[in-house]
C-alpha cells in the first residue's frame, strides 16, 4: 500500500520543483520507485512515458498522489475513464489541491463528483459533434466538400514521377523522394498510367 506520485510540465523548461514538494508533503517517497514524471510533455499526448511507467507500477492498495488534477488527464473524459479504470485495479487517487476529487478517503464524494464529470465530458462530446456536423453542412451548402484535394493526372509532380519512371534510371523509392510524396502515393499514381503497348 504505496504512495505514488506523478508529476508533468508542458515544457522542458519548466520545473516541477512545486508538484515535488507537495508530494513529498503528502507522504510520496522521493524516489524513483515511487514519484513519476513528465517534462515537456502535453496533457494532449496519448501517450506519455512517465504517466505509463507510473501506472504500471501501481498495484492495489496504492494510491496515486497528484498535485493538480489537471497533470493527470488530457481531458474530462480521459480523467473519468482513468479514475474508473484505476478504481476497477483498487487504487487510489489523492488529488492534492481538490480533495473532493480523491478517492482514496471520502469514496462516496468523489464517486458524486466523477459522475458529474462524466456527465459533462458526454456533454461536451454531443456539443463537440453538433458543432462539426453544423460545419460541413455550412461548408457543403457553399460548394466545399472535407478532405484533401485531388491529385489530378496532369499535376507536375505526377507527371514528373511518370516520366522518372518510364526513364527506369530511378528506384521507385528515389522517385517517391524526388517528388516529395510516399511510396504508396507513387504507385497510386503509377498504378493510374496505362499501360502503353509496344
Amino acid at each position: 500500500m504505496a504512495l505514488i506520485g506523478y508529476m508533468r510540465v508542458s515544457t522542458a523548461d519548466q520545473k516541477t520543483d512545486g508538484q515535488k514538494d507537495a508530494l513529498i508533503a503528502a507522504g510520496v517517497r522521493d524516489d524513483a520507485q515511487h514519484l513519476f514524471t513528465d517534462h515537456g510533455v502535453s496533457g494532449k499526448l496519448a501517450s506519455r512515458p512517465g504517466l505509463d511507467k507510473c501506472l504500471a507500477s501501481l498495484r492495489a492498495g496504492d494510491t496515486l498522489v497528484i498535485a493538480k488534477l489537471d497533470r493527470l488527464g488530457r481531458s474530462l473524459g480521459n480523467l473519468v475513464s482513468l479514475f474508473e479504470e484505476l478504481g476497477q485495479r483498487g487504487v487510489g487517487v489523492r488529488v492534492l489541491d481538490n480533495p473532493a476529487l480523491s478517492t482514496d478517503g471520502n469514496a462516496a464524494q468523489a464517486k458524486l463528483m466523477l459522475g458529474i464529470f462524466a456527465t459533462l465530458a458526454d456533454y461536451e462530446r454531443t456539443l463537440i459533434s453538433e458543432r462539426t456536423k453544423t460545419g460541413l453542412e455550412a461548408a457543403r451548402a457553399r460548394g466545399r466538400n472535407g478532405g484533401r484535394p485531388r491529385v489530378t493526372a496532369d499535376d507536375p509532380r505526377v507527371v514528373r514521377a511518370k516520366e522518372l519512371h518510364a526513364a527506369g534510371h530511378l528506384t521507385p523509392a528515389e522517385i517517391a523522394k524526388t517528388v516529395g510524396v510516399g511510396m504508396s502515393t507513387l504507385y497510386r499514381w503509377l498504378a493510374k498510367t496505362p499501360e502503353v503497348s509496344k
